[in-house]
């Protein structure tokens, strides 16, 4: 018989608990074609310094792991368990199930989030807690588990991921869950707690983050699209390049968006129809001036709404200066970035990561071949905008 006695001594920390909680969300997202229908969420704003990990296989079966200053409450419901108070004549927990949970935690029961209407207990079967400073999980003491069960409270399947937290069982879990093959190495990456790049995410789903599945993205949300035209300088609308070029490296490019200022923005190599491979993004002012500037469209507009300063990196600008006037003229800038982000199912991503990713890809436009020039004509080159970096702007 598995039950919440044999979990309790499997759980980790609470740190270690909290950090492999937010990976499995990650995860989910990155791999689910629609996050609605993700298992695994992870709310850092639950309630007053109160987070939420929460697990929903939408089958009628789900937990919460809530994460407070006094500690964490876990609450599991198997909906097909003889435990279930739908199953009992009074439709209250089975006995001994919460009787020990700690005034502390208690009160973490009453959310109605947990509960149905017409059913005057929480929806649980199964529940573990740890104080803050405790030094093990806690259960029920003097719960009679129905005999002849080998899972009588569903701990064993709510919680599997909880116990067996190797990127094997991870893997596993995900490949059958969604049918479809997802890279082990990809999932290491983010159970590691390494951050969730354009390209892992690309890994987890390729079709998420194609060319094609994000254009319809930005025409499905005004408010992103709003942003990239006017802010972020991405304008859909502005795909007619001031003059044509080609690439030493020979590869086709395709006018994807422009700016206020004149310039363009292109995508390299050969279009394809929701294909996983990434086209590299190449942009050009109006003053013969030419800079790689993301390897995908994914990273391109991740740039546009975390950096919109990003041309002034290429100048040699560095923090703090760089966006600082940006941010004193767009203070909620931190709150929309994150929203838009969102709507277009980008991975999260700081200022300086995505200043690292364009001063790299920035550097190879010269050695690689993307330094455009005009054809039949002498001293035509582009000149590259990547400067030396000046702190002191």
């Amino acid at each position: 018989m598995s039950t919440v006695h044999e979990i309790a001594a499997l759980l980790p920390d609470l740190t270690r608990l909290r950090a492999h909680l937010r990976a499995l969300a990650v995860l989910d997202e990155a791999i689910c074609d629609d996050p609605r229908f993700c298992q695994y969420t992870f709310d850092t704003a639950w309630g007053p310094d109160e987070e939420a990990a929460l697990m929903d296989n939408g089958s009628g079966d789900d937990f919460s792991v809530l994460f407070t200053s006094a500690g964490v409450l876990i609450r599991g419901f198997d909906h097909e368990s003889e435990m279930s108070p739908y199953g009992t004549d009074d439709e209250q927990v089975w006995p001994g199930v919460i009787d020990d949970v700690p005034a502390t935690l208690r009160p973490l029961l009453d959310e109605p989030a947990f509960r149905d209407e017409g059913v005057d207990a929480p929806r649980t079967t199964a529940c573990l807690w740890r104080e803050t400073g405790d030094t093990a999980w806690r259960t029920g003491s003097a719960i009679a588990f129905p005999a002849g069960n080998a899972n009588p409270d569903g701990s064993d399947f709510l919680f599997r991921l909880l116990t067996d937290r190797s990127p094997e069982a991870v893997h596993a879990y995900f490949e059958d869950y969604y049918e479809r093959l997802v890279p082990l190495d990809a999932v290491r990456h983010v159970l590691a707690g390494h951050p969730l790049t354009p390209a892992i995410a690309r890994a987890l789903n390729p079709a998420a983050l194609s060319d094609n599945a994000l254009l319809r993205r930005i025409a499905a949300h005004p408010e992103v699209a709003s942003y990239l035209s006017r802010d972020g300088e991405f304008d859909l609308a502005r795909t007619d390049p001031i003059e044509s070029f080609v690439l030493p490296n020979s590869l086709p490019v395709e006018p994807v968006a422009g700016c206020n200022a004149g310039g363009t923005h292109y995508l390299c190599g050969p279009a394809t129809s929701d294909g996983p491979d990434p086209r590299p993004v190449l942009y050009t002012d109006s003053e013969g001036r030419a800079s790689l500037i993301a390897e995908s469209l994914a990273e391109a507009l991740t740039l546009a709404i975390v950096l919109p300063s990003w041309h002034d990196a290429l100048a040699g600008f560095r923090p703090p200066a760089l966006n600082s006037d940006y941010l004193d003229d767009h203070p909620d800038h931190p709150a929309v970035q994150d929203r838009l982000l969102a709507a277009l199912r980008l991975p999260p991503a700081t200022d300086l990561e995505v200043l690292d990713r364009l001063l790299t890809t920035a550097a190879r436009t010269v050695t690689d071949g993307f330094l455009p020039r005009i054809p039949d004509e002498e001293e035509s080159g582009f000149e590259p905008m990547l400067e030396g970096p000046s702190s002191e702007r």
